[in-house]
């Protein structure tokens, strides 16, 4: 039977090819027969622990071999996992625990040391599992300090092996996914098997993975599109590579030292890989490179197919609410310029006016996505649900209003527009768009036109509040590498090469330039946010 439930992508690739390399973390490696096996054992730990169907399971670890375990557990026990960033310091993951209702916690002896007040906080929290053999029952029970009560990882792994879940159908939850909070304290994305599932296979196949391939795991597994590389490599069979990183340059060491024919990443992240002198041999293996999370600057991307001339390119756009979205293939890339492309295999990508008709070409409109992929909603929170998940207006998508029962569709927030064949291109946030002077700027678009000079690494533009123009546009850079101008300079020269390249009301009336990279969001994103904020205050 093809796979239906999250955790059938792992035990059918083991029916496949049980002794296949599934997980590589370090100089460790972990087949799908016994990754199957440890995600059955873990399930049914988790039910002997008393976890109820529908019951979440937090997970705040680093990329090992546990974490894939125990998101993978959590939803075969008929639960939900819930994927804690780990660069998310305690207090933030305590909201995480206390607005996800955690019923069990999957972390290391470091973490749960540092939660210390944070779990009397917690109240629906009944239990710790430690991660790592070498935890016992007493040094964890010293560690929390009393309830919860603590576990050591084997003891959860022997506590009934193949007792089973709950039933659990394809409807149902399976995570829980946290947004950075960029508009606000983090909202977690309720995403059922279907979801993922969908996902995975949708997305496994326009990448045409296969079992030989390997990827590379460098996004956080918190992020929809990070936990994604585990799900498509699973879809195939394929090898996933665990990758905790400090350095950009490490990411380049692993592809080398690991064979990596795939890799997913965010803008920051090729930016900073753009600009390094890459390890000899990855592009004799490299079979692809995707982006994801944002916009990727043309120069960026025109460094990497300089780089890696035989490895396929594909510009992704996603919605956490909706898992995946679009994709551009590597063929129309040279054709449509900052094209995101057309809907994935399976989902439907409309653009819609305010009153719900579908725009006509070339006209900007609302970025509203249907389909399998379409999340359940904000975990409680109907308020916000109501605000982005809304019935498809009738007459939409081939829907009329013959259909009794309404369906919910996701609605972005994202403004796009569509051209004559029906490719897609991304204009802006509602909430991130700049409006000046009447106009309505595309953050995107100002931070490319500063890529382009090749004067900067880093950029990130935004509005602040302005008496007469509403907003006014300050835009905040680092230096591209080698470069040898002063700041000053270099801000006058970026001015100027801004009026050359430019319409008036977008130039920028500041720039600041940065020597230390800028801040990224827990998803590794520039957070424009943040520095509005500091702007705002240090004005």
């Amino acid at each position: 039977m093809p796979a239906t439930l999250l955790h059938h992508l792992i035990s059918a690739a083991a029916g496949r090819a049980p002794d296949a390399a599934a997980l590589r973390a370090g100089d460790a490696t972990l087949d799908y027969q016994h990754l199957a096996a440890a995600v059955d054992a873990f399930a049914s730990g988790l039910v002997r622990l008393g976890l109820a169907r529908g019951g979440r399971v937090a997970v705040w670890l680093d990329k090992r071999f546990e974490t894939v375990i125990a998101c993978f557990g959590a939803a075969a026990a008929g639960g939900a996992f819930v994927p804690v960033n780990p660069v998310l310091k305690p207090a933030q993951a305590g909201h995480i625990l206390r607005d996800s209702g955690a019923h069990a916690l999957v972390t290391s002896r470091e973490r749960l040391a540092g939660l210390g007040e944070t779990l009397a906080a917690c109240p629906d929290l009944r239990h710790v599992v430690l991660a790592g053999s070498a935890a016992g029952q007493k040094e964890a029970e010293a560690l929390a300090g009393g309830p919860p009560a603590t576990h050591a990882w084997d003891e959860i792994l022997s506590l009934a092996a193949g007792a089973g879940g709950h039933r659990v159908i394809d409807a149902d939850m399976g995570a829980i996914l946290y947004t950075s909070g960029s508009t606000g304290r983090p909202k977690g994305v309720v995403l059922s098997h279907r979801n993922m599932v969908a996902g995975a296979q949708s997305v496994a196949g326009y990448l045409e993975n296969r079992a030989d391939d390997v990827l590379l795991a460098a996004l956080p597994l918190s992020f929809d599109a990070g936990f994604s590389q585990l799900t498509t490599a699973f879809a195939a069979g394929a090898r996933v590579v665990l990758l905790n990183y400090l350095l950009p340059r490490d990411v380049l060491k692993a592809m080398a030292r690991e064979h990596v024919t795939g890799l997913t990443a965010v803008p920051p992240l090729w930016i900073q890989l753009a600009q390094l002198q890459w390890p000899e041999g990855i592009g004799g293996h490299l079979r692809y490179f995707a982006n994801t999370g944002g916009h990727m600057p043309r120069a960026t991307l025109e460094r990497l197919r300089a780089r890696l001339p035989a490895a396929r390119p594909y510009l992704m756009y996603g919605l956490t609410e909706a898992f995946r979205a679009t994709y551009l293939p590597p063929e129309e890339v040279d054709r449509r310029p900052g094209s995101i492309g057309k809907a994935i295999p399976g989902a439907e990508v409309l653009v819609l006016r305010e009153d719900g008709g579908e725009c006509a070409p070339g006209e900007a409109g609302e970025l509203v996505q249907r389909g399998a992929l379409v999340g359940l909603g904000y975990w409680n929170d109907p308020e916000k649900t109501a605000e982005r998940y809304k019935p498809l207006p009738a007459g939409v998508g081939g829907r009329g209003v013959e259909f009794m029962i309404p369906e919910i569709a996701v609605f972005s927030g994202d403004t796009v527009r569509r051209d004559e064949e029906g490719f897609l291109y991304f204009i802006g946030r509602h909430d991130e768009m700049i409006k000046t002077s009447g106009y309505r700027v595309s953050p995107a678009e100002v931070e490319e036109i500063f890529h382009a000079t090749r004067l900067v690494g880093e950029c990130a533009a935004f509005g602040l509040p302005h008496a007469t123009l509403g907003q006014s546009i300050v835009a905040i850079v680092t230096p591209a590498p080698g470069n040898t101008l002063d700041h000053a300079t270099l801000a006058r020269t970026l001015a100027a090469e801004c009026r050359l390249r430019m319409p008036t009301y977008m130039v920028p009336s500041r720039i600041d330039i940065r020597g230390e990279p800028l801040p990224r969001n827990p998803n590794g994103k520039i957070d424009r946010k943040t520095l509005a904020s500091d702007l705002c205050e240090k004005t």
